[in-house]
């Protein structure tokens, strides 16, 4: 052991560090090893929510809560296990990052209007005759549509339909606890009235990306609902090339005035994997949160086998080697953080050398169903 090393332990160095700590002082000497990593080092854990319990659940919570008695919303978000001991933002946190759970809205029922200073997304995974209104746009919503909500904007939701509705919220929680910027305001009059015609910027931007001459002057995306099938369309297209060894066919939600990611601080994407195919593994400094749309299949993730389906969500943190293989033709809906991190200058990517780009599996996971 070196001087330096032996200095460190002694028990001059103790005493001291522990006079300084009573006076609200740190020891940098101490804090360096776990602040300043050399690569990083998450606490958010890899983990993944079978569909099957997120199902009984929010059907458990139909029984107890509605818009109007117990909360603004019946959601139900998902805890990353490596964050729940960072209170009190670690208790709303998915990724260090971001926040994503999983809403209902029974037939006939209306969320109240409400605006914050998170911006927000939803993917809808099952129902139809559901619409959120933001900033007085009506939008109804489908099975397999991606949404976008502003911050700062007044949104609701309500349902005029016969079935129940479920989707996926995203939004950035923690990002915005962190900094200390949080706001939120309650709109008065419970749920917000349409004042335009029924999904306006749909109609507006039907040609698709042939944006209309006017919009280029919109910094939040203008196009509030990305409909299936032009999603689907769009993936159809690159299926005519080769995949991309580490992302197969993706194609990224994008805002038509800027070119930017449709919201700007949470990045979009649906990926298709075929059947058989095996992506290479990579690592990156994003994080990405996922929802199996459709098919089956498993990640690797440090190692570690995610056997996932359509409903499954799971939660590949920052830094850590993964690879994707589809059992049969799959769709995963995502989102990642990849705004914050370029915001910052930090986005850094490192493909897996060894074993042809392929990880060793030394575990699989288990997930809990009670």
């Amino acid at each position: 052991m070196t001087d330096k090393a032996e200095f460190m332990k002694s028990n001059l160095v103790k005493d001291f560090t522990k006079d300084i700590q009573q006076y609200n002082l740190g020891p940098l000497w101490e804090a360096i090893p776990e602040v300043m990593n050399k690569t990083p080092k998450p606490h958010a854990e890899a983990y993944l929510w079978s569909g099957e319990l997120l199902k009984k659940k929010l059907s458990e919570a139909a029984q107890i809560f509605t818009p109007d008695r117990g909360g603004e919303r019946r959601a139900i978000y998902f805890q990353n296990p490596g964050l729940t001991y960072r209170k009190p933002w670690g208790q709303v946190s998915t990724t260090q990052t971001l926040y994503a759970a999983v809403q209902l809205l029974q037939p006939g029922e209306e969320a109240p209007s409400h605006r914050h200073s998170q911006s927000a997304l939803r993917f809808i995974t099952e129902g139809t005759g559901a619409y959120t209104i933001v900033q007085g746009e009506r939008i109804f919503m489908e099975e397999g549509d991606f949404l976008t909500t502003p911050k700062n904007l007044w949104h609701g939701h309500g349902h005029v339909g016969k079935e129940p509705m479920v989707w996926m919220d995203a939004l950035d929680i923690p990002t915005i606890y962190s900094i200390g910027g949080t706001f939120f305001e309650p709109y008065e009059g419970g749920l917000q009235q349409p004042d335009v015609p029924d999904n306006f910027s749909e109609v507006r931007y039907r040609g698709g990306m042939v944006r209309p001459v006017g919009d280029g002057k919109f910094t939040v995306a203008p196009l509030a609902n990305y409909k299936w099938n032009r999603t689907l369309d769009g993936i159809k297209g690159l299926m005519h090339f080769d995949p991309d060894p580490f992302n197969a066919y993706a194609v990224e939600y994008i805002n038509p005035s800027t070119g930017k990611s449709a919201n700007p601080t949470i990045g979009s994407r649906m990926t298709h994997l075929p059947k058989d195919f095996h992506t290479k593994a990579h690592r990156h400094t994003h994080s990405v949160i996922y929802c199996v749309h459709k098919g089956s299949g498993y990640t690797v993730i440090n190692g570690q086998r995610f056997d996932w389906k359509k409903g499954d969500y799971f939660v590949v943190p920052n830094w850590a080697w993964h690879e994707h293989v589809a059992s049969e033709n799959s769709y995963l809906f995502s989102v990642n953080d990849i705004p914050i991190m370029d915001r910052f200058e930090l986005e850094q990517e490192q493909e897996l050398e060894t074993n042809k780009g392929h990880q060793e599996i030394t575990s699989e996971f288990k997930p809990d169903f009670r």
